[in-house]
C-alpha cells in the first residue's frame, strides 16, 4: 500500500479512543519488523525518523525509499513521518522526498514564535497534502541534539494548547504531561489529568512522545483521555541491541546474516506487536 498522510488516521483513532503506534525506523530490518507486526494485527502504523537519524541513512530520500519499499509489501496504511524536525528547509526537503507527514518542533521557542514557525510549515505542508504535527510544552530527556533537563521541562498548558491549535491549524499536537524522551531515570509520574484537561480544550488528536518504558496502565488511561498517537524509539533500539548481544553469547552461535540479524528483527516485531495491541485495544489471541 502506498504511503499515506496521518491526519484522517489520527482523527479516527481519537474518535474511537485508541492510538496509532509511531515507531522509529533506522534500517530495513527495523521497518520490516514494524510493518510485519502491523500487518499481522491489521492495524495502521507510522514510521518516524528524526533529522539526525535520517542523515545517518544518507538523507531523507533514502529513508523514503526504505519506507516505501516496505509499505508497498503490506496491506495496512503506513505513514512516513519526519519527527522533531526544527528547520523549515529540512521539512521542505522531507516533503519533496515523499514524506507524508512532518513535525515542526519549535517547543523551545516562546509561544508566539512557536505559532509563527508552525504556521509557516502548515502552509507549505498542507499545500502538498502532507499532515503536520507540532509540540507545545517541553519534555525532559534527549531528542536528537536537544538535551532537556527536568528543570527546563514543563507540562502543556490547556488554554495555550487551545489557542495554539486554533491559530496554527495543525493536524496533531504533541503535549507534555510527564513522559520523557529516552529511558526513564526515575519512576515516571504521568499526569493523565493534564491530558484530560487539554483534550477538553483541543479537538484535534493529541500525541504522546516518550512511549518507551511508560507503564501500560498510564498509557491506556492517556488514550482514553484523547491521546491518538504514541511515539516509541528507545525500546526498539534497546531490544534489538540486547538481542544481538544475547545471540552472540550462545555456545552454538556462528556468524551469518540470518543467525545474527533475524532474531533481533523478530524481537523487535514482538515488541511492536505488543505495543500495537496496547494502543489499539486489540485483545491478544
Amino acid at each position: 500500500m502506498a504511503l499515506v498522510p496521518m491526519g484522517d488516521m489520527l482523527r479516527a483513532a481519537r474518535a474511537e479512543k485508541r492510538a496509532v503506534g509511531a515507531f522509529m525506523i533506522w534500517s530495513y530490518d527495523s521497518a520490516r519488523a514494524i510493518a510485519d507486526a502491523a500487518q499481522k494485527l491489521c492495524q495502521p502504523v507510522i514510521f518516524i525518523i528524526g533529522w539526525r537519524d535520517s542523515c545517518y541513512l544518507g538523507g531523507t530520500g533514502n529513508v523514503r525509499k526504505i519506507a516505501e519499499m516496505v509499505a508497498d509489501s503490506v496491506d495496512v496504511p503506513v505513514v512516513l513521518h519526519a519527527d522533531h524536525f526544527q528547520e523549515l528547509g529540512h521539512i521542505v526537503e522531507a516533503i519533496d522526498a515523499g514524506y507524508t507527514s512532518v513535525m515542526i518542533d519549535a517547543s523551545r521557542c516562546p509561544f508566539e514564535e512557536n505559532v509563527e514557525r508552525t504556521c509557516a510549515v502548515v502552509e507549505v505542508a498542507h499545500r502538498a497534502g502532507v499532515s503536520v504535527e507540532a509540540e507545545l510544552g517541553r519534555m525532559a530527556g534527549l531528542e536528537d541534539d536537544a538535551d532537556v533537563t527536568d528543570a527546563e521541562s514543563f507540562q502543556t498548558d490547556p488554554e495555550e494548547a487551545r489557542r495554539f491549535a486554533e491559530r496554527t491549524r495543525v493536524d496533531a499536537l504533541a503535549v507534555a504531561f510527564g513522559t520523557v524522551h529516552g529511558a526513564y531515570k526515575a519512576a515516571p509520574r504521568i499526569n493523565v489529568e493534564r491530558v484530560r484537561r487539554i483534550a477538553q480544550q483541543v479537538a484535534i488528536p493529541l500525541v504522546m512522545h516518550g512511549g518507551s518504558g511508560t507503564p501500560d496502565g498510564a498509557v491506556a488511561q492517556a488514550i482514553r483521555q484523547g491521546i491518538a498517537k504514541i511515539n516509541v524509539a528507545t525500546e526498539l533500539v534497546t531490544v534489538m541491541g540486547k538481542t544481538f548481544a544475547e545471540v552472540q553469547r550462545q555456545e552454538e552461535f556462528s556468524y551469518s546474516v540470518p543467525t545474527l540479524f533475524a532474531p533481533a528483527r523478530e524481537a523487535c516485531r514482538e515488541l511492536v506487536e505488543r505495543k500495537i495491541r496496547l494502543f489499539s485495544g486489540t485483545v491478544a489471541t
